[in-house]
């Protein structure tokens, strides 16, 4: 019998659905719209049809399946209690119950895990990815926001509170950039895509670069990827901004390194794609700031999740954890 897991990755915008196996590859997948009206009974029911047309879909392709469990990673996603907290981007307000009403539309799955995004693809990274193997690394997610998630002796770590690892919203600059989160300074406010692109804006201006590639873009506009681009074609304005990046960056990864001496850092979402644009001024960087202890022998590697499958692959990987802690009791 082929055994599964459901993944579920619920954004702002939208919520991604897979069907994994035990390798890691996704089987079959939907989307649905997270919505806005904040009705959380109303999208419980309609996540737990999608799961149950693509439960059905599988079933189809294979009719010798087990359903394991279901995991979800989602914004301010708590592991120890299954809620979803104060998400500020999600259109359920305070504390959503989420694990307990999927618990009550799926009684027959002896596994339902929630935890928060980064955690998710860090799970992923240990399952599937570039981690297997590895006790001590850490997952930095680069998207509108940072993320992380550490995993020390084999184990995510959470806190007594189930928060923990919010390397994203560590002081970098103090009274500097205003983070989303409403204070200034995080990291956050300079290493993610949207950091970088006010990098770019405050270069421009800077520079009065009207021969930039990018003086043409507005600020809804530009993106990561086409500052990228534009570096490819030898733009100064975009190279520095991945300079600049890079130096924040591995600023921050050395005090995690501080914290953690993990074996490796991975980085994972669009500004990675860059490739040597962003990984070599962010290795640099991170050298510079270490302590001569930790020097040359930490690892920043990309994260070896498939992009558009990440999210689900990582939060079906919750599932097998779970299991695998069932079994060793």
């Amino acid at each position: 019998m082929k055994k599964v897991a459901i993944g579920v990755d619920i954004g702002g915008t939208n919520t991604a659905i897979g069907v994994v196996d035990d390798l890691g590859n996704v089987m079959v997948k939907d989307n649905i719209v997270t919505p806005s009206h904040g009705d959380i009974d109303r999208y419980i029911n309609e996540l737990a049809q999608a799961i149950r047309e693509l439960i059905k879909s599988v079933k189809l392709l294979n009719t010798d399946i087990e359903i394991l469990g279901i995991g979800i990673g989602a914004p301010n996603g708590n592991y120890y209690t299954g809620t979803i907290e104060y998400a500020p981007n999600l259109s359920f307000r305070g504390v959503v119950h989420l694990v307990k009403l999927l618990q009550n539309q799926f009684p027959e799955l002896q596994t339902i895990a929630l935890t928060n995004d980064a955690n998710a693809a860090a799970m992923g990274e240990m399952i599937y990815g570039g981690a297997k193997g590895m006790k001590n690394f850490v997952m930095y997610t680069l998207g509108t926001g940072v993320g992380s998630g550490l995993v020390v002796n084999g184990d995510l770590v959470y806190g007594h509170d189930g928060f923990a690892g919010e390397c994203g919203h560590t002081i970098l600059i103090p009274g500097g950039r205003m983070c989303g989160c409403g204070t200034p300074g995080h990291l956050e406010a300079y290493c993610s895509a949207s950091g970088m692109k006010r990098t770019a804006f405050e270069l421009l201006v800077k520079y009065n670069a009207n021969d930039s590639l990018l003086s043409d873009k507005s600020y809804r506009e530009l993106d990561s990827k086409m500052i990228f681009e534009a570096a490819e074609k030898g733009d100064k304005v975009a190279i520095e901004v991945f300079e600049l990046t890079g130096k924040w960056l591995g600023q921050g990864l050395a005090d995690t390194v501080h914290y953690l001496s993990p074996e490796a850092i991975f980085l994972f979402g669009g500004p990675t794609a860059a490739g040597d644009y962003i990984f070599k001024p962010t290795k640099e960087s991170m050298e510079q700031h270490l302590l001569p202890i930790y020097q040359n022998k930490i690892k920043i590697l990309p994260s070896q999740l498939k992009q558009g499958d990440a999210a689900i692959v990582g939060a079906s990987a919750l599932v097998y954890k779970e299991l695998e802690k069932i079994e060793q009791i």
